[in-house]
Parts: C-alpha cells; structure tokens; sequence
C-alpha cells in the first residue's frame, strides 16, 4: 500500500496509510472498533467501489500492479482476491455444492475434479471431518461456525492469491484456535491471508504478522513473536 487514503464524501477515514504485506503469510488488521480495519480490508477487493460517495487515493499494489488501475477487471481482480464476511453467508445449496459453485462457473465439470476440490477445500477449513457423511445435505443445516468454515472453503476451492477475513461473531472471539477462525498451515503457504480481529491474544498463536490499527490515522506492525 502506498499513499492509501479513503474518503465518505468529505469525511477521511484512512489517512496515508503505507505498508508492505508479506507474501503467503497470515496477516490480521487488529484495533479498536471503529478504526478503519474492515474498511481498509475491503480496499483489497475493491468492495469500497459499492459504497456511495467512497473515493480512494492512493495505490495499492499486487504484483507489481496497482489494483486500483483504470484498466483494472474488478470482477478478475475478486476472483484473485476472496473475501470471507462477518456473517457466513452460504448459498441454499448442498454443502457439496456450496465449494463446487466457483469451479462450475469456471465451466468444470469433471466429477473427479470437483470431488478432489471439495474434499481439499472442506479440510482446509477444518470442515471435512464433521460433514464428509453428509455432503449432499443442505448448507442450512450446518452450526454457525460451519457455516463459516464452509464459505471459507468456498472462497479457497478457487484458489485465489489472497482471502480476506472479516472480523467474525462476538461469540467466536475467545475460540483462541478455532478453526473458524483460520485455515490449515497447508493452505496458509500458497495464499496470503489478511484478516480483521479486535482481540490481540486471541491472534497471537496462530498469525505470522499483525498491522495494529490505533485510530484510522495511525497504524503500527510488528512481528507476530513481539
């Protein structure tokens, strides 16, 4: 990021942020409430676009290229770039089809290709032990914290370079290790994962860099062993 400033109308909520994120690492934006954190997480993907009266300034760059180019395909670039919200949001579908949807639109249609996928994807959220039996049962069935394993899963079948992570429910914030909350170590070391958390202890153990958000205004990092 270089420069990066973010305005709603004349109001400027991220004020010159700089920073370099380390590739194929899992990184978490952590600070107060309404710091800027899940604002600046949707700068990656370009949701800020949607927001009305949102004007940024300011590059950010993946590969080498500025993602906020006028020549840009945003909907390549949200391919490249996954995002995973705050409130799971899994389609009403099977739990099978839920992962396969993005390769089917990618026009797969290999059974043998989307099994492998589903199963890798659904391990890689820590999900595949506790539905493997039940594939072909609605998503709807599943618990919250599946739910959200799921659309993780769903979001890295594609296998985009980088997943965002928003913050997730009150009620997962002291699961110090849930899976919920992460992917496995496998998946972590081919796609960066940037990730919004209010809890600092709660991402010592399991992220490998953390950017810490004071006010919109003021950002410091560190090591994730400080």
């Amino acid at each position: 990021m270089k420069n990066l400033n973010l305005y709603y109308g004349p109001k400027r909520a991220l004020n010159t942020v700089n920073m370099k994120i380390p590739e194929k690492k899992v990184t978490a934006f952590i600070g107060p409430s309404g710091c800027g954190k899940s604002t600046l997480l949707r700068c990656f993907n370009r949701m800020n676009d949607l927001v009305d009266a949102c004007r940024i300034e300011g590059e950010i760059l993946l590969e080498g290229a500025n993602i906020y180019d006028k020549a840009v395909d945003v909907a390549e670039l949200r391919r490249q770039v996954g995002m995973v919200f705050q409130k799971p949001n899994p389609f009403p579908k099977t739990i099978y089809e839920n992962v396969a949807y993005g390769l089917r639109l990618q026009g797969v249609k290999s059974k043998r290709v989307l099994d492998e996928v589903v199963e890798k994807s659904l391990r890689g959220a820590a999900l595949w032990d506790e539905v493997k039996d039940r594939l072909h049962d609605n998503a709807f069935g599943l618990s919250g914290g599946q739910q959200q394993r799921l659309v993780i899963a769903r979001a890295i079948a594609i296998e985009p370079e980088v997943i965002l992570l928003d913050e997730l429910p009150a009620k997962n914030k002291l699961k110090i290790t849930s899976p919920a909350v992460t992917v496995n170590a496998e998946v972590a070391s081919w796609l960066w994962i940037l990730r919004v958390t209010l809890i600092i202890y709660r991402s010592n153990t399991i992220l490998s860099w953390k950017p810490f958000a004071r006010t919109c205004r003021k950002w410091a990092a560190w090591p994730s062993d400080k």
